[in-house]
């Protein structure tokens, strides 16, 4: 049974329930129900209708929604997260199936008493619109770079003050076909009808395109990271993100309409610099979601810590191991696996222009193609220019009955056409020169490994640059893909901010993918490392601990003698007594304890 002042603890790190105080959460703390369903146990199925609220105090569930052909999987929820709310809302019935992952222990809150709560604590209502909002865009929307674990806690556009503020410009620009058809109107002419229609027709598109513009930016917190997605349609296209453990600060700012409104701004703080989320609905309580799932994360670090030092006591003391489950991180797509079955020719020929090619745990990427189309642009169309020469010149030489490509000359010795002869020659040089460019493109190149990332610039038979970072050292990642090709060909260039330098990813292939490639390699190789540097720590204290646990004994009978010496000879310093005394042995004993 979980007692009160643990519910109340429990409550107050969720921002459901900010700005609260705790006799007010002791309140509602204790109208919670406690359930323990085991393993693959469904809490409530879709379409079921809602009974109350639940509230994840240990455990992980699966959130999915049934279909004709199997189930679509929609998140997945652990500790300290909670769902059943929207139905209650909204007063509907449930829109998915909250199936346990594994033995758990749910708060339950019921129907009446979640309706009692909004009465009692009106407050508390933006708070769950917040989450409501969040959880029925993402459901709105795919993002093909999140992992399979990865789970969007808040999802948001600009508030739609925003949107109105970028329609004020094409609606002034509807009184000038206005003007022109009232000119019509009056004159009789035609011809202010049709531009008129023209500026009509253009305002609209001008319109939609702002429209869609607004309603494709994002600001999104998951359960790894804080992210960014901006979009202009056919000219930019940018994701910035930064882990949640690099955060440092979140902060809000508002300004006298945004505190009517209720929207303001947004800002994370991290190592090297702020991300802002600008005119966001609700900035306090999207400020507090952000900071309790930063505190989780340091939370979730901190209790890894500790798991491993008790598992690493056990190991010495000669106890069982507890297992610790490892998060899963996004996935890394895999390079062909069908490629033992291609033959050499076909490898070589794919491999000539292939822009990302992975061999065991470095992938190595080239600029995309159409970069490579621009630098050889030139001498291809010269040689194509002298090819459709030589071919106009060869036709030309049949079409001709006196005229051969090989005839003699004055003298009667045999020789070429000397047109031809010179148009070939040109295409030496010229051919040189795609070759050239072509070397120039493929060797520029950039790599990820698991240790380090590499940006290699080399010129063909010339100089070789090499700019390189551990991974672990860097800071942040941005993307940007700018232009309408690089919209349409989905290419661009990818900045990796390492202490106060930034290294970039020119014009590469899906600049998406890259950053989640470079990240999740992050991840995995910081992981790694503290991993190693802990091992090395908790091993040097486990020794010493389960020293102490396996004499501790002989400590305190060796401390009794001492004690009673001691108290026959008051005269020794009282530093003596304390440092022979058995306080110290009798905290130590019930210090290592603890551990169990």
């Amino acid at each position: 049974m979980i007692e009160l002042k643990d519910r109340v603890s429990f409550l107050n790190k969720i921002h459901l329930f900010s700005g609260l105080k705790e006799n007010e959460l002791a309140g509602i703390a204790a109208k919670l129900n406690e359930k323990t369903p085991s393993a693959n146990e469904v809490i409530f199925e879709r379409g079921a209708k809602p009974d109350g609220f639940y509230l994840i105090y240990k455990g992980k569930v699966n959130v999915t929604r049934p279909r004709e052909n199997g189930t679509d999987f929609l998140a997945f929820l652990s500790t300290g997260d909670y769902f059943g709310e929207e139905a209650l809302f909204e007063k509907r019935d449930r829109s998915a199936t909250i199936t346990t992952a594994e033995a758990s222990t749910i708060l339950f809150l019921s129907k009446d008493d979640f309706d009692e709560l909004f009465t009692q604590y009106e407050k508390l209502r933006p708070n769950f619109l917040v989450a409501i909002k969040s959880r029925k865009l993402a459901r709105s929307l795919r993002f093909k770079w999140l992992g399979s674990k990865e789970v969007i806690y808040f999802l948001a556009r600009r508030h739609k003050i925003r949107l109105y503020q970028t329609l004020l410009a094409p609606v002034f620009l509807l009184t000038a076909p206005i003007l022109l058809f009232f000119w019509s109107f009056v004159s009789g002419a035609t011809t202010p009808y049709a531009v008129g229609g023209i500026i009509l027709c253009a305002d609209i598109l001008w319109a939609v395109w702002r429209a869609v513009d607004w309603s494709n930016d994002y600001y999104i917190v998951t359960n790894q990271r804080v992210v960014w997605v901006e979009r202009v349609i056919g000219i930019y296209d940018s994701r910035q993100e930064v882990p949640l453990s690099t955060i440092l600060a979140v902060n809000v700012e508002t300004d006298q309409i945004g505190r009517i409104l209720d929207y303001g701004n947004v800002s994370v703080r991290t190592f090297v610099g702020s991300i802002r989320f600008d005119y966001v609905d609700h900035p306090s309580q999207a400020a507090d979601m952000i900071r309790e799932y930063w505190e989780r994360t340091k939370a979730t670090g901190t209790q890894a810590q500790k798991m491993a030092m008790k598992n690493a006591l056990r190991s010495k003391l000669g106890l069982t191991v507890e297992a610790i489950p490892q998060e899963e991180l996004p996935p890394i797509s895999m390079e062909d696996k069908n490629v033992q079955k291609k033959s050499l020719l076909r490898i070589v020929l794919a491999n000539i222009f292939k822009l990302r090619v992975e061999d065991g745990g470095t992938v190595t990427y080239r600029k995309h193609w159409f970069v490579l189309l621009q630098q050889v642009g030139q001498p291809l169309f010269y040689l194509l220019l002298i090819t459709a020469l030589i071919i106009i010149r060869g036709w030309y030489l049949l079409q001709t009955p006196n005229l051969t490509f090989i005839r003699p000359n004055a003298a009667g010795i045999p020789r070429p056409d000397s047109i031809v002869v010179f148009l070939l020659f040109v295409t030496l040089p010229l051919t040189g020169w795609l070759v050239w460019e072509y070397l120039d493109w493929s060797n520029d190149i950039f790599k990820v490994t698991p240790e380090e990332i590499i940006d290699l610039d080399k010129t063909p038979l010339g100089s070789e640059e090499r700019r390189s970072a551990q991974i672990e050292n860097i800071l942040s990642t941005e993307y940007q893909r700018i232009g309408l090709m690089g919209y349409l060909l989905n290419y661009g260039t990818v900045y990796i901010t390492v202490g106060g330098t930034k290294l970039e990813f020119q014009d590469v292939l899906d600049p998406a993918g890259v950053q989640a490639d470079i990240n999740r390699r992050r991840m995995a190789r910081i992981a790694k490392k503290s991993e190693d540097t802990a091992n090395v720590e908790r091993e040097r204290m486990a020794v010493w601990l389960a020293a102490y646990h396996q004499n501790v004994s002989e400590f305190t009978d060796t401390a009794k003698p001492s004690m009673e010496d001691d108290m026959k000879n008051p005269g020794l310093p009282d530093a003596d007594l304390d440092f022979n005394g058995p306080g110290q042995d009798q905290q130590g004993q019930a210090d290592s304890g603890d551990f169990w």
